[in-house]
C-alpha cells in the first residue's frame, strides 16, 4: 500500500499581510519625503532626523514580522505601536507650530499600519484597542481635539475595526470550509473502502451462505453464520463506522486540511504511464462472457483504468449472482476522442422496478458503490437499463479530461 499526503491550504488573510508589508514601506518613504520637503519649518530638525532614522531601520528590520500572523507576536505589536506613539508625541518638540497648525505628525500615516497589524492579528477588538490609544496620543499631541484631528482619528478607528471584523469572518469561513472538506474526504474514503469490501469479503460471505444452504447439514450452519456476518458487515459499512481519513488545523496563516490517502500500488508501472483498458478487461472474458474491443489500445490513467475495470467486474458479479449461472454476458468497449464507454449486457431475467432502491435500503450497495460510486469519483456516469424478462444493460462512461482526477 502506498500512502501520500495532500495538503490544501486556504488563507484569505495572507494577501492582507503582504499588502500590509508594502503599506509600511511606502508610508515610511512618505514620512521621510514629508520631512524632506518641509524641513525648513522644523525648529528642531535633528529630533525629526533621529526619529525618522529609527523609523526606517525599524520598518525594514521588521518586514519578516509582518509577513504573516505567526511572526507578528504580541510583544512585536506592542513595540511597533510604541514606535508610532513616540513619533506622534515627539512632533511638537520637533515642530513647535504643530499644536496650532493641523499638519502631519512625524510618522504621518505610517501609524495606521501599526493599527492594521493589530486588526489582522486579533480582529476588531484588538483594532479598537490600538486605534483608541492612537486617538488619545493624537489629541495629546494637538493639545485640543480639532476637527481635522477628530476626522483622522475616526477614519483610522472605523477602518481598522472594519478590517478586523472582515478578518474574523474570513477565519470562521475558512474553518467551515476545512470542516466541509473533512466530511467530503471522509465520505469518499468510506465509499472506497465499502467498494473494496463489497468486491471481496461480502461476495465471499454471500457465496458461502448460498453453497452452505444448498449442501445442508453442518455446511448449512456455516452458511447461516456467514449470512449473519454478511448482514452485520453491510450494516457497519452503511453506517459509516470508518476511521476519518484526514485532519484539519487552524494555523495562523489560514485553515489547513491535510488529507492522507492510501492507494493500492499500481500494477502497471508508474501512475504517470497510461494503461490499456483492454489488458485489464481481458481476464473477464470466458465461455459465458464475450468481450468486444477496439483493435487499438484504449489508454487511460492507471487509477481510472483500474476503477473502470473494477466497475465492470462488479457488473459481471451481479450478472453471475442475480441472473444465474447460465446467463450470458457481453462487454463492449468503445474508445471515443472525448470519452471511453464500456457497456455490460446480459440475457438474464432483468431487475424488477424498485428493486435497486430496496437493495440499498437493505445495505446491499453493489450498484450504488461498486459501480456508480466508482464512476462518480472518475467524473463519469453509470446508467442501468433493465426490462424484466429482457436482461440488464449497464453503460459506463468516463470522460478523458476528468479520468484519474477523482482519486
Amino acid at each position: 500500500m502506498a500512502k501520500r499526503e495532500r495538503v490544501v491550504r486556504m488563507s484569505v488573510e495572507q494577501p492582507l499581510w503582504r499588502a500590509l508589508t508594502g503599506y509600511r514601506v511606502l508610508t515610511m518613504i512618505y514620512a521621510v519625503l514629508l520631512f524632506a520637503f518641509g524641513r525648513d519649518d522644523f525648529e528642531r530638525p535633528w529630533i525629526a532626523v533621529a526619529y525618522l532614522s529609527v523609523l526606517c531601520v525599524w520598518t525594514l528590520a521588521t518586514l519578516p514580522k509582518v509577513a504573516n500572523a505567526a511572526g507578528c507576536t504580541k510583544r512585536f505589536l506592542g513595540a511597533d505601536l510604541t514606535v508610532a506613539l513616540v513619533g506622534i508625541l515627539l512632533t511638537p518638540l520637533a515642530d513647535a507650530q504643530a499644536r496650532t497648525v493641523d499638519g502631519p505628525t512625524l510618522p504621518s500615516i505610517w501609524t495606521a499600519g501599526a493599527v492594521l497589524a493589530y486588526a489582522l492579528k486579533g480582529g476588531w477588538r484588538w483594532a479598537g484597542f490600538a486605534s483608541t490609544i492612537v486617538a488619545v496620543a493624537n489629541i495629546v499631541e494637538r493639545g485640543h481635539p480639532s476637527r481635522d484631528t477628530l476626522h483622522n482619528v475616526l477614519l483610522v478607528w472605523v477602518a481598522s475595526i472594519a478590517i478586523g471584523y472582515v478578518v474574523e469572518v474570513a477565519r470562521a469561513s475558512e474553518r467551515t470550509l476545512a470542516r466541509a472538506l473533512e466530511i467530503e474526504a471522509a465520505t469518499r474514503e468510506r465509499e472506497r473502502l465499502a467498494r473494496d469490501i463489497h468486491d471481496s469479503v461480502l461476495q465471499v460471505l454471500a457465496m458461502v451462505q448460498r453453497r452452505g444452504t444448498a449442501l445442508g447439514g453442518e455446511a448449512a450452519d456455516l452458511g447461516r453464520m456467514a449470512g449473519e456476518q454478511e448482514v452485520a458487515l453491510r450494516t457497519l459499512v452503511a453506517g459509516g463506522l470508518i476511521r476519518p481519513s484526514l485532519v484539519s488545523e487552524d494555523e495562523a496563516e489560514g485553515a489547513v486540511v491535510r488529507v492522507v490517502e492510501v492507494d493500492d500500488e499500481p500494477p502497471f508501472g508508474s501512475d504517470d504511464t497510461p494503461v490499456d483498458l483492454r489488458v485489464l478487461l481481458a481476464p473477464r472474458a470466458g465461455a459465458k462472457v464475450t468481450l468486444s474491443e477496439p483493435g487499438a489500445p484504449v489508454l487511460l490513467p492507471p487509477s481510472a483504468a483500474r476503477e473502470l475495470a473494477a466497475a465492470v467486474g462488479a457488473a459481471l458479479d451481479n450478472v453471475r449472482v442475480h441472473a444465474g449461472e447460465g446467463a450470458q454476458a457481453w462487454i463492449l468497449v468503445e474508445d471515443w476522442p472525448d470519452e471511453v464507454i464500456v457497456t455490460v449486457r446480459d440475457d438474464g431475467p432483468g431487475i424488477a422496478e424498485g428493486r435497486l432502491a430496496q437493495a440499498e435500503g437493505e445495505g446491499r450497495m453493489g450498484v450504488a458503490l461498486s459501480i456508480r460510486g466508482r464512476l462518480r469519483d472518475l467524473g463519469g456516469t453509470a446508467e442501468l437499463i433493465s426490462v424484466p424478462g429482457q436482461g440488464t444493460e449497464v453503460e459506463l462512461k468516463v470522460p478523458r479530461g476528468k479520468a484519474g482526477q477523482g482519486r
